[in-house]
Order: C-alpha cells, then sequence, then structure tokens
C-alpha cells in the first residue's frame, strides 16, 4: 500500500486525524531512516507498515495530553522515538533531545534541518550530566523515555529535567505493575508520583502500550541523577 494511504488509514483508527502536511512529513522521516540507517543502524525495524505502526503510531499516543506550547525533552531519544512524530503532530510543542550517541545527533540534525523543525534541538550528552545544569534542572513541562530502561532507572533519569507539577512520560509495554512497584520507593524519592496508566491496544500487532504518567511534586534531591553510569549499575530500590 501506498506509504501515504497507509498512514492516514492507520493513524485515522486510533483517532488521529492527520494532515497532509504531516503526511508528507512522515514521509520524508522515514524515507530518511531508511538512507541513514545503511551506515549508523538506527533501528532494525523498517518495513513501512512497522515503522508506521511501531514507531510513529506509538510514538504520537501522548500528543493529545500534552499542554499547548509546553516544553519537553526526549531522554535518549535513538533515531528520534517519540520527540520528532511528536514534533509533526504538535508544532506547538518546544522539544529538546538528547543522545549519548554523536552518529545519532548527527541523524537528528539532519531530520530536523529536512523537515524544517522550529523549535526543535538535538544535544549530545549524557542524561546524567546535562540534568546537573541549571538551563536544564527542573526546566521542562514534560521529560518523555521510550524503550530506554526499567523504570526505577528511567526516574532517575528523567524526573531531575522536570518542572514542579510537571510529568514524566515513560513508554512502557504490558506487564507494568510489577515494574512500577519495584520503582515506588525510587519515583516518591526523587519527587514524582504515579498520576494516571494510559492504556492502548495496537490491535494490528496484538500488543499493549502503556503510557505512565509520573508528575513531580516536589524537588528531586540534588545528588540525583548520579554520574559514573551508577543509576544503571545500582538502581535504586
Amino acid at each position: 500500500m501506498d506509504f501515504k494511504q497507509e498512514i492516514k488509514e492507520l493513524f485515522n483508527n486510533y483517532d488521529f486525524d492527520i494532515t497532509d502536511t504531516q503526511i508528507d512529513m512522515f514521509e520524508k522521516y522515514f524515507e530518511l531512516i531508511k538512507e541513514w540507517n545503511e551506515k549508523f543502524n538506527l533501528t532494525t525495524i523498517l518495513e513501512q507498515r512497522d515503522v508506521i505502526l511501531k514507531h510513529f503510531l506509538d510514538s504520537v499516543l501522548s500528543v493529545k495530553d500534552l499542554k499547548e506550547n509546553s516544553s519537553l525533552i526526549d531522554v535518549g531519544a535513538g533515531a528520534g522515538f517519540p520527540s520528532i512524530p511528536i514534533k509533526i503532530m504538535r508544532p506547538d510543542i518546544q522539544i529538546t533531545m538528547i543522545d549519548g550517541s554523536n552518529k545519532r545527533i548527527i541523524f537528528l540534525n539532519e531530520v530536523i534541518s529536512q523537515l524544517k523543525l522550529e523549535n526543535c534541538v538535538a544535544i549530545h550528552e549524557r542524561c546524567e550530566l546535562l540534568a546537573h545544569k541549571p538551563e536544564f534542572r527542573e526546566n521542562f513541562d514534560y521529560c518523555v523515555a521510550r524503550a530506554v530502561a526499567e523504570t526505577n532507572i528511567l526516574v532517575e533519569y528523567c524526573l531531575p529535567f522536570v518542572k514542579i507539577f510537571g510529568f514524566m512520560v515513560a513508554y512502557k509495554s504490558k506487564n507494568i505493575n510489577e515494574e512500577l512497584g519495584n520503582a515506588k520507593n525510587a519515583i516518591e524519592l526523587l519527587g514524582g508520583k504515579v498520576t494516571d496508566i494510559k492504556n492502548t491496544v495496537i490491535e494490528e500487532l496484538n500488543a499493549e502500550r502503556n503510557l505512565v504518567f509520573i508528575q513531580k511534586k516536589f524537588k528531586t534531591p540534588i545528588k540525583y541523577p548520579r554520574g559514573q553510569n551508577k543509576p544503571r549499575l545500582n538502581p535504586l530500590v
């Protein structure tokens, strides 16, 4: 099926209205992924329908819950999921993407340039270092993360970026209850509280997606996130 027809049909199936301009942007993004994947190994998912469902549609599941003209930081942005699809659907949102791989940042800057995305930047830096810089710490309405780490690790990377009363949004698959149970103390320690879990079943994939909304209730203690890869090597319990 033609890309334009397929993405419109699949997005409409999940009540996402998508304009011709947005469809063109997604198609260009898809072409860039295929082109750059040959040298940068961005993703193992390259079939058109799979990319639309597993990357593009999956990424935009949060867009209806994001307030207008908000700021969002994507931790471990990779090839731009979920932040680039969010930006295409919600151009009003200011996007900051961070990743520890300079190759991925080079790719993301090419996407920003080719798609002419405004108020969208990509930064090569480790999140545990960036989160201690005053211009980034507790400065964003939202922090999103997709396929990065378990929740007890993820909250240490993400919550330091979030403003008081802002939200961290974690993209998770099924069986989230046990993972959230293991992260309960870490979430509270870092200033957060789970306020909502939005579940979507992607019928074409027979798969579940859970968006975990963790609101920032109070400031994260200044020593977090810890450096030297400690969040992964010695996760909070």
